[in-house]
């Protein structure tokens, strides 16, 4: 049997690679950069910087316009995305349901995964629509203010309780369940403790709707849990409405969400918990079915 390692994989990590990949992250905001404003966003020395930018162009994962001198992406990370695009199962089997969801509904169909307090979207589809909200592929967005985010937000806390309900307590002498007065304490305290970690912080506020007090963001993530899809209305951005709903793998756990947004002048309340959230649910629990999910 292999020795399991008690490191962290932090310990582990190389500073030089970790630079360089902080280096290909700058370009998810910036089309082009100089090498001191590169230097000057990573905190790194211009000698240190420029020999990165050697490295990664040598790879063919940074290229140089000559005309300016500026650096963006090369065509090697294109090769990458799309090769991480065809062994990624999840994509593959979203892809036709967004297609369906953007085709039936006339809406843009998303699909996003969560990255510690953001959104990653993954897949995207557009409707044949001439007023209609922007493709968000392969773009990071604060969780707490889309409906997507939310609705992967609560499906991580639930697939904290999860893991606890999980755990079958000793039965007490007359069939009732004995109740573990430590254990117990000691699960509410991690769940809030993990809640406190997802949500810390300052919850920036984009519009008057968007939820920024954590408490009342809870609030909302409950009620996500109980209907079983999240809506966004203008949160985000005045004007878009967003509703999604849950992916869950063979395990039962949610690990991605499906979305629909669209303006509001299409998208009124009572269409965005109508007709809508029917569509979103029905499209989450399809994808998740062909997943292996029991429910």
């Amino acid at each position: 049997m292999p020795k399991v390692s008690s490191k962290l994989k932090s310990e582990y990590a190389i500073q030089t690679v970790t630079n360089a990949l902080r280096m290909l992250e700058v370009f998810h905001t910036e089309s082009e950069m100089g090498v001191s404003d590169l230097a000057r966003e990573l905190g790194l020395h211009k000698n240190n910087a420029f020999r990165l930018l050697a490295t990664l162009e040598l790879a063919g994962y940074i290229q140089q316009t000559p005309s300016t001198e500026l650096y963006h992406l090369g065509s090697r990370c294109l090769e990458l995305g799309r090769a991480f695009a065809r062994s990624h199962t999840l994509m593959n089997q979203a892809r036709p349901i967004l297609e369906g969801l953007a085709r039936d509904v006339g809406e843009t169909a998303h699909l996003a995964v969560l990255s510690g307090r953001q959104v990653v979207h993954l897949d995207g589809v557009l409707p044949d629509q001439l007023v209609l909200t922007g493709m968000r592929v392969g773009t990071r967005l604060d969780a707490h203010c889309t409906a997507i985010g939310k609705t992967l937000l609560a499906g991580e806390i639930a697939n904290r309780g999860l893991l606890r309900s999980r755990h079958v307590p000793p039965q007490a002498p007359d069939g009732m369940a004995a109740v573990d007065l430590d254990t117990a304490s000691s699960e509410d305290g991690m769940s809030q403790g993990f809640e406190a970690e997802l949500l810390g912080g300052k919850l920036t506020r984009y519009t008057d709707a968007t939820f920024a007090d954590p408490a009342k963001l809870m609030d909302d993530l409950r009620a996500v849990q109980l209907r079983g899809y999240a809506t966004d209305i203008d949160e985000f951005a005045v004007g878009l409405r967003c509703v999604a709903a849950p992916v869950r793998d063979a395990s039962a756990r949610v690990i991605a969400a499906l979305s629909l947004s669209g303006p509001s002048g299409r998208l009124g309340v009572e269409t965005l918990h109508g007709a809508a959230a029917t569509a979103i649910s029905a499209a989450a629990s399809r994808l998740s079915s062909e997943l292996g999910s029991p429910i």
